[in-house]
């Protein structure tokens, strides 16, 4: 038992040990390291401090410098490097500029003779059977220590997490796609305020009326905060985000984090189901297209498909109202949280489009897939046309739709303004509309950045999904 838990625990100092080492060729996640095991990194300080008082590396490098120089070859470099030149400005017909040949001739010559000496000190440690003392060499024989590890594991707990997520390829590719995404989310926060503050609309005068005072807007700007700096705002504005604390709207002073709670879910659901509805009908449209090109099914479906995409979504909804709630009595016209039926003809309206395209990207990309060689290879084995279609086409043709996907759910979610305004729908889309002409700043920014921060974990989870279609994303993962 001993001997397994000693096994299992210099086992665990080695993908510590050989994880760091990997991690220090880049930057960010070398400051990381440093920044969240700083308490573990000031022991490692001490030790490093201690040990370089031995290192003799730094002698070698000055004895091999003067020997070096005793011989000349410093002064053979730059004489070889100035004919290396001349000869260069010769042949091209340059004219000779002396003082700028030597000073090149110089700056060459003094790189070489560093290298050569870090070569040759290095050549002289590794026969003498002695390595240099860096910081690097003692912080990684240090973790290698199952002891030391035992020891720093609470106070640098945090670095350690940080290694062992870096350990695996996964855990990294999600950690790097969500660091992304909050870049994203901060990029988007501050360009929408950056807007609405340079907004020639005034929400003072737009709530208050033009009868209002300019005492009234004034007290009006400073309980809101409109007359303070800009980046004072902004910071106000980014801090309220992050706690979701949005503060009140402009209009209604209603909290917006709670206006945002009761709108959000009915505009993701209206758009997730749309989605689901789009993926069931059109990716098996696409592939039939795709297997019986220039049949009468394909021309059909992809006639049916560039009907959907040239319909636009009021005009449908209303269409949809006349003939199904008003002539046939079969649906509601507007939306009723109660009522299932009423999120037929909205969801049917909205994704209508994303259909539409899916189904022509389906098409297109197995057209593509089905006539390249590996699949012609594929058929020549011997595979029934069932076998190299799913095992072969399907899965290389679905990066490119995923890719549509991703982008076109984005566009539904934060294009369901007027899908929700002729149907009623009481959700995120119309209730953002409805407050930008004021502007209503806090309301805006909720709404727009949590859309954001939803479309930036769906591309999260479409990232993903390339993992798992392509088996090249999954080997490209493990080798960074």
């Amino acid at each position: 038992m001993k001997t397994n838990k000693k096994s299992q625990e210099s086992k665990f100092s080695e993908i510590i040990r050989r994880t760091y080492t990997k991690m220090q060729p880049h930057p960010s996640y070398r400051w990381l390291v440093f920044i969240l095991g700083f308490p573990v990194h000031l022991v490692v300080f001490l030790f490093y401090f201690k040990q370089r008082e031995k290192d003799t590396y730094s002698t070698i490098v000055e004895e091999t410098k003067k020997a070096l120089l005793a011989t000349g070859f410093k002064d053979k470099l730059i004489l070889e490097l100035k004919e290396q030149l001349l000869r260069k400005h010769n042949f091209f017909g340059q004219k000779v500029n002396q003082k700028e040949i030597e000073q090149q001739a110089e700056k060459w010559a003094e790189e070489q003779f560093q290298k050569t000496v870090q070569e040759k000190a290095a050549s002289i440690l590794e026969v003498k059977g002695d390595k240099r003392i860096t910081y690097e060499t003692t912080f990684q024989s240090l973790i290698s220590n199952p002891l030391f590890l035992f020891l720093t594991f609470i106070p640098g707990l945090p670095m350690y997490l940080l290694i062992l997520l870096y350990s695996n390829p996964y855990l990294k590719y999600i950690f790097e796609r969500l660091i992304m995404s909050l870049f994203v989310i901060l990029g988007v926060a501050f360009f929408v305020f950056t807007i609405l503050y340079l907004s020639p609309f005034d929400p003072a005068a737009n709530i208050l009326g033009e009868t209002a005072t300019k005492e009234q807007i004034a007290a009006f700007n400073h309980l809101y905060g409109l007359d303070q700096p800009y980046l004072t705002q902004l910071w106000n504005a980014l801090k309220g985000i992050f706690t979701f604390d949005l503060g009140s709207s402009f209009s209604g002073n209603e909290e917006v984090a709670s206006s945002i709670a009761r709108k959000f879910p009915i505009t993701l659901l209206l758009t997730v189901i749309s989605l689901i509805m789009a993926i069931i009908i059109a990716i098996p449209i696409g592939i039939i297209s795709a297997t019986k090109p220039n049949s009468f099914f394909d021309y059909t479906f992809m006639f049916i498909a560039l009907i959907g995409l040239s319909i636009p979504n009021f005009w449908q909804g209303l269409i949809f109202i006349l003939n199904f709630s008003i002539k046939l009595q079969w649906l509601p016209a507007t939306f009723n949280p109660q009522n299932w039926l009423s999120i037929i003809m909205p969801a049917v309206v909205l994704g209508t489009g994303l259909t539409a395209s899916i189904a022509r990207m389906t098409r297109s990309s197995t057209l593509e897939v089905i006539n390249e060689d590996y699949i012609i290879t594929a058929k020549a084995k011997g595979l029934t046309q069932r076998q190299v279609l799913w095992k072969h086409a399907v899965g290389n043709a679905m990066i490119p739709v995923i890719t549509v996907i991703g982008l076109m759910f984005g566009g539904m979610l934060g294009g369901a303004a007027v899908t929700e305004k002729v149907f009623n729908i009481s959700g995120i889309g119309s209730y953002i509309v409805d407050k930008q002409f004021i502007p209503d700043i806090p309301s805006i920014m909720g709404g727009v950045v949590y859309i954001a921060i939803t479309i930036s974990l769906i591309n999260l989870f479409i990232d993903i999904l390339y993992a798992f279609f392509d088996p090249r994303i999954r080997s490209k993962m493990k080798q960074y």
